[in-house]
């Protein structure tokens, strides 16, 4: 029971909703029935069953069972080829077989169908819909295929009879289905009675039930004649039983009964499943369906059916959403329309006979169009022509051939256009600046195939002599072997040749490529000693754009931490502010051991850092010293309030260790500036913040140079050079100042 709801809310919601679908599936019940060739109480049986017995059975809160559309070509085949009592047969053969499946967790196939081809499933049927009810609007109610076929036994197909009904309109049907459709769109557009607990096409029904007595009343050219109302056959009095069909078990062994019942248990579950998915994206609240549990569900149903002379049963998404959208909570639902129909169709059958076919043409009309909306249509196109297209492919597919046909389509086009995203780019090539020089990254991608086998070779052929390349499987699910080949032949035979080092990383152990890091991607002695000051300042200057355009270089972690102890050989001192905000290693884009870092607020200069400072430049070898500000600088702005009052931090704070700060930061402002930018604006008072912050880099860079003979020598020399930098917390960008 849905949070926040009582049981006797949730149970009417139920009610009015299994009363809905109810409606809804009395005439898809005998239609598909006769567009499969079997007589009308067959389709009856199935939906009885559906509703009450899966629907007891099934774990799914919102799907709705009973005899499908989609089975209606396997269906008619079969009668056509076993005769209807042997056809009986093997459909509890297919019962069996599926509650063989559900038992061995096979419901795990719908995973495998893209969400772009289930999509393309609910548009479709939305859009068969439309297209299927507009004669019944109409009244020209001769539709002996049922709701989904698109050719006919007539010749006709959908749309040839779409112009058909337009010069057969009947007036009174015309009248209430047209009536019917704006009582269910002023309904919709209306809060109040959209959220009421009296649904839209029960209003519809009464009132279309209503004027077919008033025009029956009044006679002439709107009377309302039996064949455009509901047909529902008498099942009490005599002859009752001679209505049911039971199934021909001598045929048992007959071979093509087994298969008859195969196929049809194939296709069964195969829609089932489909349907399920597709109802799971319907539901407003995101509830699972459990695949396999509704697989024996229909199982059992269909061993029923089969025993009694009803149709195959599936769940069936016009019911289904049908049962969505008229806002129910449980699966007792679709419990409640297989009771109905059991108790309209044996008691109440003249009552049923009352519908008009127009009526609820206008409520599958509606359904249809929430199903196909133009929202849909936008929200796949904003996912790109790689989603868009499978989709419409799926739709039309559907809409002119039959629903697994048109699932099978819509499956093969969204592979087609995976494999054509594989063909195009089975891997990336990145070119990476590391501290040991420049790096060919070559990323191979999660599937390649011997499809890819050709754009492979022709990028390890494109590899300069000289060239560092890192081939890198770590983002591959399958390689296949023709492509492993390719690789180990380039490694051990080209690659020496051309003198090519070549790096290998994430190659399974199953792959038999040996994983082995050649190129230095961390500072070590040997690296350290070809680099100049400039060269270092270059290095940090590519990771920051690296950074901000968030393209990071990959690093193995691990392998550096190693390598770290056995000792370190930094390229940079880098004196920054204990902010946050500005994590050196990460802004930089550096590895393990490639920087000393002093923090410290405000990025001030004083005994104890000066003395990391001069270790890094004497004793480490650093080539490099930065000093690194950064804007809306918290320590800098307590400077320039504090200046502006005239107040020590410990008088306005209590803490008067903060002091020493503060007064090393105010020495890079003065007090009348610092009162006018707090007298400012806020834009006045941010903008010389950090130009106080700027200022106190340049001022800490000349108190390095001036204080320490260490720094000041090396820097002379040639061997060291002092930058300052100014780190922008907005942009995560870095100006230099050398």
């Amino acid at each position: 029971m849905p949070e926040n709801e009582t049981f006797q809310q949730t149970a009417t919601r139920d009610l009015v909703s299994g009363i809905v679908v109810f409606l809804v599936a009395l005439p898809l019940c005998l239609g598909v029935a006769l567009a499969s060739g079997a007589p009308a109480i067959a389709g009856l049986i199935a939906g009885i069953v559906g509703g009450i017995v899966v629907g007891l059975l099934s774990g799914s809160n919102t799907s709705v069972s009973g005899p499908a559309a989609g089975l209606t070509a396997v269906v008619a085949v079969q009668i056509g080829s076993l005769g209807f009592e042997t056809f009986l047969l093997a459909v509890v053969i297919a019962g069996g077989i599926q509650i063989a499946f559900g038992a061995c967790r096979l419901g795990f196939v719908a995973g495998f169908f893209p969400s772009c081809v289930i999509k393309g499933l609910l548009a479709a049927i939305g859009i068969i819909l439309i297209l299927k009810q507009i004669p019944h609007l109409l009244g020209h109610d001769t539709d002996p295929e049922g709701e989904f076929a698109f050719e006919q036994r007539d010749g006709e197909n959908t749309f040839s009879e779409l112009m058909t009904s337009v010069g057969n309109i009947e007036g009174g049907s015309l009248v209430i289905g047209l009536a019917s459709l704006a009582i269910l769109i002023l309904w919709g557009r209306s809060k109040t009675l959209k959220h009421s607990i009296v649904p839209a096409p029960l209003i519809v029904v009464a009132f279309g039930t209503a004027l077919v007595a008033l025009f029956d009343s009044i006679g002439g050219t709107l009377q309302i004649g039996p064949s455009h109302l509901v047909n529902v056959p008498k099942l009490l009095g005599e002859g009752a039983v001679s209505a049911f069909t039971f199934p021909s078990f001598s045929r048992v062994a007959n071979s093509a009964v087994w298969l008859a019942g195969l196929t049809i248990a194939l296709v069964a579950s195969l829609e089932t499943l489909l349907n399920l998915e597709a109802v799971d994206k319907l539901d407003p609240r995101k509830r699972h369906s459990p695949p396999d549990r509704e697989l024996m569900a229909q199982g059992v149903g269909n061993l029923i059916c089969g025993s009694i002379g009803g149709l195959p049963v599936t769940s069936v998404i016009v019911r289904s959403s049908v049962n969505i959208l008229a806002g129910n909570r449980t699966r007792a639902s679709a419990i409640v329309h297989g009771v109905l129909l059991l108790v309209f169709v044996v008691a109440l059958p003249s009552l049923m006979n009352m519908i008009p076919l127009s009526c609820l043409a206008a409520i599958l009309i509606v359904t249809g169009y929430k199903l196909a909306s133009v929202k849909l249509f936008q929200g796949i196109w904003k996912q790109g022509i790689n989603q868009f297209l499978p989709f419409v492919i799926t739709v039309l597919a559907i809409v002119f051939t039959d629903l697994l046909i048109g699932i099978g389509i819509g499956f093969a086009a969204s592979v087609a256009f995976i494999l054509r995203n594989n063909l195009k780019r089975p891997l990336r090539r990145i070119r990476e600046q590391h501290v040991s020089g420049e790096l060919l990254h070559i990323q191979l991608s999660s599937q390649v195939t011997f499809l890819n086998r050709a754009t492979v070779m022709e990028t390890l052929e494109a590899i300069q002599p000289g060239q560092k390349v890192l081939i890198d499987a770590s983002e591959s699910d399958f390689i296949d072997i023709d492509i492993l080949e390719i690789i180990n032949a380039f490694d051990k035979e080209t690659a020496p040749q051309r003198g090519i080092e070549v790096s290998l990383v994430g190659f399974q152990d199953y792959y038999e490529v040996d994983d082995k890091i050649r190129f230095a991607d961390f500072t070590s002695r040997e690296v350290r000693e070809t680099l100049t000051p400039e060269g270092v300042l270059k290095i940090l200057q590519d990771g920051n754009q690296r950074f901000v355009g968030g393209q990071r270089l990959s690093r193995d972690f691990g392998r550096q931490v190693l390598a770290g102890a056995k000792g370190q050989f930094p390229l940079a001192a880098v004196l920054s502010c204990i902010d946050s905000r500005a994590p050196v290693e990460l802004v930089f884009d550096v590895g393990l051991g490639d920087l000393f870092s002093c923090r410290v607020a405000g990025n001030v200069i004083g005994p104890v850092v000066l003395g990391s400072l001069e270790y890094a430049a004497g004793p480490a070898g650093v080539k490099l010293i930065v000093v690194m500000g950064h804007t809306k600088c918290g320590a800098v702005t307590e400077a320039v309030n504090l200046s502006a009052s005239g107040k020590t931090a410990a008088e306005v704070i209590g803490a008067g260790s903060i002091d020493s700060v503060i007064e090393e930061i105010a020495k890079a402002a003065d007090v009348a500036s610092c009162r006018a930018a707090v007298a400012g604006t806020e834009d006045e008072r941010s903008a010389y913040i950090d130009e106080v912050a700027y200022r106190n880099v340049h001022r800490t860079m000349r108190v390095i140079l001036e204080r320490s003979s260490i720094v000041r020598s090396r820097v002379e020399s040639g061997a060291l050079q002092v930058v300052g930098a100014v780190y922008n917390v907005s942009t995560g960008r870095i100006v230099f100042q050398v």
